[in-house]
């Protein structure tokens, strides 16, 4: 495949189904997991106009900042510190529509407004978290978990 999306102007659902194999078909038959994770965050920002997309990887007792899209962010992050460490240490979705509501939120940037953040594994290994920020409260919904949850599944089945 081309290294170009076709992006469309239409719903959240819309955006995803049609983005979704396209992701999965730029990743099909590359190995590198940084050229692939920095793909998939590149994509996702470029669709949908994210203000931050990227993955932390778990490196011993830390998640470690992996490829993104956006502002300069938090290099190392404690289990159960932040959204991104909570997430980890709970092993799940957690979607937040205000950030500075959040019991200790880490602010890497104060444009951030709202976030998701999803745990990605390889069967039962946790591997790391897929990050997204947004500038815009309340901006995810489980619209975003669901089809987010379906691109961390298949990246981390195919692409570790």
């Amino acid at each position: 495949m081309a290294e170009d999306l076709t992006i469309l102007s239409s719903s959240k659902s819309e955006k995803y189904e049609h983005l979704i194999p396209q992701i999965k078909a730029l990743l099909s038959g590359e190995s590198d997991i940084v050229a692939n994770l920095s793909n998939a965050s590149a994509a996702l920002k470029e669709t949908f106009g994210f203000f931050w997309v990227g993955f932390y990887l778990v490196k011993g007792e830390e998640l470690i900042l992996g490829p993104f899209q956006g502002t300069v962010a938090c290099t190392r992050i404690q289990k159960g510190r932040g959204v991104c460490g909570q997430s980890w240490e709970r092993d799940t979705v957690l979607i937040v529509p205000d950030v500075d509501a959040f019991p200790g939120h880490i602010a890497c940037s104060s444009l951030s407004k709202s976030e998701i953040v999803l745990p990605l594994r390889k069967g039962d290994h946790f591997l790391g978290v897929l990050d997204v920020d947004s500038n815009i409260l309340n901006d995810f919904d489980e619209v975003d978990e669901h089809y987010l949850t379906q691109l961390c599944n298949w990246v981390g089945d195919h692409c570790f």
